[in-house]
């Protein structure tokens, strides 16, 4: 019912998109099915995501759902109130590439297993600031960048500079290696696993979300909410800062 939920009320937000500004809706489906002793499981995930025209800054109140069946089947309805704005001018062009246990393009993919290694190759043709976080697909959100031993709230980026982040051996103007922090992926699911990476990047200054550093063997993390409510919050101010989402399945 959650995960039907979180279906219903991304697609309500683009088609909400789509009829205000024209926009072109894409849909990431993801199905895994697996064969055991003859028995057969699927388990299945969407997302949807809106193209450049407009986008969603911030929900307004709650989302509204109702549930039916009909000829056997759940049906999931939602009624949800937001700010929306129109994108007037291409966004900057930005390079994000995940990387699986390597450094280069040779290495992306947006599938994983558990135990593997979780890289970031990036590049911006112009000077800003970027952030990084992870949605575990449940209320948790980890920060991965700024790094975990990183005071000053924000990383720099240079123009035309290309970055390999979550690498020791590519330090990317931190000042050691020992501050770089390591990404491997696990998996909590039988079949697989979806979270969703989110890059935040903005020409002018900006300061990540505050959250809670005191379980010291993961990455900094705050709720989902909170993590909504700092994003939408920076949206609103700063007309010019891009959200790149990466959604990546993790199998056992």
């Amino acid at each position: 019912m959650e995960e039907a939920e979180h279906i219903a009320l991304e697609r309500c937000k683009a088609q909400i998109l789509a009829e205000r500004f024209g926009t072109v809706v894409g849909v990431v489906n993801f199905t895994q099915i697996e064969n055991k002793n003859g028995e057969s499981s699927i388990d299945m995930l969407s997302l949807g995501e809106s193209e450049v025209k407009g986008e969603w800054v911030q929900t307004v109140g709650e989302p509204e759902f109702r549930h039916s069946i009909e000829e056997g089947k759940l049906i999931v309805s939602v009624k949800v109130t937001g700010r929306v704005r129109e994108m007037k001018s291409a966004p900057v062009d930005l390079l994000v590439r995940l990387l699986r246990n390597g450094y280069d393009e040779r290495f992306e993919s947006s599938e994983f297993n558990d135990g593997d290694f979780m890289y970031m190759q990036f590049m911006s043709p112009v000077d800003g600031y970027l952030a990084i976080y992870l949605h575990d697909g449940e209320d948790n959100v980890y920060c991965l960048l700024p790094y975990y031993s990183q005071t000053d709230g924000r990383v720099a980026v240079k123009a035309n500079e290309e970055y390999v982040f979550f690498s020791k051996m590519h330090i990317c103007g931190v000042l050691s290696s020992d501050m770089v922090d390591e990404y491997q992926l696990t998996c909590s699911r039988q079949l697989m696993e979806l979270n969703r990476i989110y890059v935040v990047f903005s020409p002018s200054p900006f300061y990540k979300a505050v959250d809670d550093g005191s379980d010291s063997a993961l990455p900094r993390s705050l709720t989902f909410t909170s993590f909504q409510k700092w994003l939408q919050k920076c949206r609103r101010l700063d007309e010019h800062m891009i959200v790149r989402t990466l959604d990546i399945r993790i199998k056992p």
